[in-house]
């Protein structure tokens, strides 16, 4: 969804504009062009150690990493047709947290632990000088970990968090027992404590992930400034964490495209390639063979109106 497309476009973006840029994502799929790189870690998740594999690929000027672990792969690879976050809508995976705890902690591990020479600008492991920008519930912990275990022995003592919603709607809201599995101190608690009416996953007090990774990192950023006022706007707006953003403040940064994902010229989704120059002769021509494609009347002078977005109650 969004967050896809901004982990697309972003990135490549930013090593545009001179950064080293490193996204670290779950290994879902045997990605064809993303090699293993031998290297491992292993990371505490719940009462049990679990080792994790790097692969990675290079692609416009950005380190695509990905993290291989059986809790990943198997929840999509063929077994469970590209389910990520549940078996159906509305129900989680049991092991969602610990998939998740695995992915932040990992994400840390991977700037100091992998050698990379793809750029011709850049090359070594990316060290301590870093600036994680975690995205929504799933990455929330990273601040925490950050907090808890590398910055008390002198390690990432200078990186910086930046916490991105894309949707504050799911915020990762587990009964508060669960608080033991993630392996923090008591100390972090607080940041996690969240009491609403709801009675999934169980009634009353629970733990709210994103809560915490709003309190714990450095900035709070969204994806549009309208979208940014809109969350401190009322209690419904902000799904409950209003008053933890009031809090924080949060800055809207707007969402852009990706122009060379969608240059009409080189688009191998059309039949008919465009420019500024073409474009008005190209336009009536494409909307008459998605008006067929679709079963709608063909007829060029009728408006077609594309929406991307989410309908929901």
């Amino acid at each position: 969804g969004g967050l896809g497309d901004v982990l697309g476009g972003l990135p490549p973006a930013m090593a545009a504009n001179g950064h080293r840029v490193m996204t670290i994502s779950p290994r879902y799929d045997q990605y064809k062009d993303a090699w293993d790189t031998e290297v491992t870690v292993e990371l505490k998740v719940g009462g049990k150690t679990e080792t994790v594999r790097f692969f990675h690929c290079y692609k416009r000027g950005v380190d695509r990493v990905f993290l291989d672990h059986p809790l990943f792969l198997e929840k999509v690879w063929g077994k469970t047709a590209s389910r990520v976050y549940g078996p159906v809508a509305g129900v989680d995976f049991k092991d969602n947290q610990l998939r998740f705890s695995l992915l932040c902690q990992a994400a840390l591990e991977a700037p100091r632990v992998l050698n990379l020479n793809s750029s011709k600008y850049f090359s070594g492991p990316y060290g301590e000088e870093v600036v994680f920008i975690a995205n929504d519930w799933h990455t929330a912990l990273l601040p925490c970990y950050l907090k808890a275990v590398y910055k008390p022995i002198g390690i990432y003592s200078t990186a910086k968090v930046a916490f991105c919603i894309h949707n504050i709607a799911y915020q990762g809201r587990f009964a508060f027992a669960d608080f033991a599995l993630l392996n923090l101190p008591d100390e972090f608690k607080s940041s996690f404590d969240f009491i609403d009416g709801c009675e999934k996953p169980v009634k009353g007090r629970k733990i709210n992930w994103m809560k915490a990774g709003i309190l714990e990192s450095d900035k709070v950023l969204t994806v549009s400034p309208y979208y940014a006022e809109e969350l401190v706007s009322a209690v419904e707006k902000g799904v409950e964490l209003d008053n933890i953003i009031r809090k924080t403040g949060i800055f809207g940064t707007v969402n852009s495209m990706d122009v060379q994902e969608w240059n009409p010229l080189t688009d191998k989704y059309t039949t008919i390639k465009y420019d500024a120059s073409t474009v008005a002769d190209a336009k009536p021509l494409l909307k008459e063979t998605l008006q067929a494609e679709v079963g709608l009347p063909v007829d060029r002078d009728v408006p077609v109106i594309g929406f991307i977005g989410r309908l929901e109650e």
